[in-house]
């Protein structure tokens, strides 16, 4: 009788147990798309209306490839290679509307005070990690990957290592890279005579210099081989990152896969004997040193002493690793295109790149840049503002909204996305004028606030309590490196130099930047 009874139960079991799954499958797919679509619309904003799965990501990806595929002109609209899916929305749809990522409704937010308030309310509105292969975890990493109470903590224990006592501490090293890589292009250059140079192959090499002699000290050449693996595991997660996501696809043993797996295990194994290194001689008595991992790990030592058995409070040797991951990563990137865009609008804009060099000379001389020069120089840091305008590290931040949350007068329902798009906050005539377009660095003559009408106008480094943890390194490297080279050469475009800015996570130059250099 037993097995009579079985029979039928079992398949009224497994029939319920497939009805519940293809619900699930229809409502994550298609009922929910359409109801967030509806709260929307129902609000006044527009755009075209959910497709199963594709969304708006094959005409998006079309309209990118199409621009990238030629160079512009140096005066041409950068926001039409670097974002021309945004400014067809746009243009179709209005400033309130949306695009579709997916089955996600991504919302374009281009009035400054949502702006701030979507990225100062971080509790609310988190990163967007929801459509990323989990394999790029391998390189978005440590604080940048964390929400919450986690992330809270964690910037409290990172934070000392940034403050400007520390910074000060880490000014040999930026010295030391930067002026490595002057004295290899004065060997390039005859006296009294000139000579072409790459400059973003030579910038990228300065900043991952940096990166290893302030992360790790005395350790900087080992450092150097992370660096080379850092730069490869970031080149296969855009790889990935770019491709369509296909669930459970990094379990397949693909090349890409393996060698994602190869470097991961590579970089964590040879950061874990510096750390190894670093721990037995502070246990030993030694100092921590003035490199960020000392710093890190004396931080972590005093927060593990004040918290005691709260483990969650303290960061295993996982975390540090993942922080000095996207140390690497976030710290080189930055710094190396904000210097090589400045190099390329001062080549531009000679009459700027003399009085930036008139001002260098007028606070230090021929003498070493030490950090109370480097934080007087005006006309500099007003320079490097301009430019993070015009050509921002990234042209949009993407948030998402955690719960249910009233917006301003919007509500915005969990799940949706937010895109703050830097390059069209930027570059918009209604907040910087009709020369919104002109490189014009005395906009920032005054600083950063009075040159803007709202927090939500110019985010570069983004705003509020995530703002970018680096931007003062970044800002200091910048000004060292500037320094240095602007009293040793002067520099114009090459003929063969070609513009075509294209986003590699950050705003890079595709081909290069090929510039003629002057010994002075």
């Amino acid at each position: 009788m037993e097995v009579i009874y079985f029979k039928p139960i079992a398949a009224v079991g497994f029939v319920a147990f497939s009805i519940y799954w293809v619900y699930k499958v229809v409502d994550l797919y298609w009922f929910r798309p359409k109801k967030l679509e509806k709260c929307l619309r129902e609000q006044g904003f527009k755009g075209n209306p959910y497709r199963l799965f594709l969304g708006d990501q094959y005409e998006s990806g079309k309209l990118i490839r199409e621009a990238l595929s030629k160079p512009i002109g140096i005066d041409d609209d950068v926001k039409k290679r670097i974002i021309p899916h945004v400014l067809k929305a746009i243009e179709t749809h209005g400033k309130k509307s949306f695009m579709w990522v997916g089955r996600i409704p991504r919302v374009f937010m281009t009035d400054p005070e949502l702006i701030r308030e979507v990225l100062t309310k971080y509790y609310k509105f988190h990163k967007n990690h929801h459509d990323l292969d989990p394999i790029t975890k391998f390189l978005l990493t440590g604080i940048g990957s964390l929400e919450g109470e986690s992330w809270s903590q964690r910037r409290k224990t990172i934070n000392p290592a940034f403050h400007f006592e520390k910074l000060k501490l880490m000014l040999p090293a930026f010295y030391m890279a930067c002026n490595d890589m002057v004295n290899k292009w004065e060997a390039k250059v005859p006296n009294g005579g000139s000579a072409e140079v790459e400059a973003w192959h030579d910038i990228e090499i300065l900043t991952g210099d940096v990166i290893s002699r302030t992360l790790f000290g005395s350790n900087f050449e080992e450092g150097r081989r992370i660096f080379e693996l850092m730069r490869e595991l970031t080149a296969l997660t855009i790889d990935v990152i770019r491709s369509v996501y296909i669930p459970g696809r990094r379990f397949l043993p693909t090349k890409r896969n393996r060698r994602l797996r190869a470097i991961d295990k590579e970089v964590r194994g040879r950061i874990n004997v510096i750390i190894d290194k670093k721990m037995k001689a502070i246990k030993a008595g030694g100092a921590a040193g003035d490199d960020f991992l000392g710093i890190l790990l004396e931080c972590n030592m005093k927060e593990s002493q004040e918290k005691g058995n709260n483990k969650s409070a303290v960061m295993s040797t996982e975390d540090i690793i993942g922080e000095c991951k996207l140390f690497y990563f976030a710290g080189q990137d930055t710094t190396s295109t904000l210097l090589v865009w400045t190099m390329v609008f001062l080549s531009r804009y000679p009459e700027w790149q003399q009085r930036a060099r008139d001002e260098v000379l007028q606070v230090f001389g021929h003498k070493k840049p030490d950090y109370d020069g480097i934080s007087r120089l005006k006309i500099v840091t007003m320079i490097l503002n301009e430019v993070l305008r015009i050509y921002a590290p990234v042209a949009e931040l993407t948030k998402v909204a955690h719960e249910d949350t009233q917006l301003g007068k919007y509500f915005i329902p969990a799940g949706v996305q937010l895109m703050m798009p830097q390059m069209l906050m930027h570059h918009d005539t209604e907040i910087w004028g009709d020369d919104a377009m002109k490189f014009n660095p005395e906009r920032f003559s005054e600083g950063v606030l009075k040159a803007t009408k709202s927090q939500g106008s110019y985010f570069p480094f983004s705003l509020g309590p995530r703002m970018c943890i680096g931007m003062n390194f970044a800002f200091l490297e910048a000004k060292m490196a500037m320094a240095l080279i602007l009293r040793r050469f002067s520099f114009k475009l090459s003929p063969s130099y070609v513009h075509a800015p294209m986003t590699l996570i950050t705003l890079q130059p595709q081909f290069g930047a090929h510039l003629i250099l002057q010994k002075l």
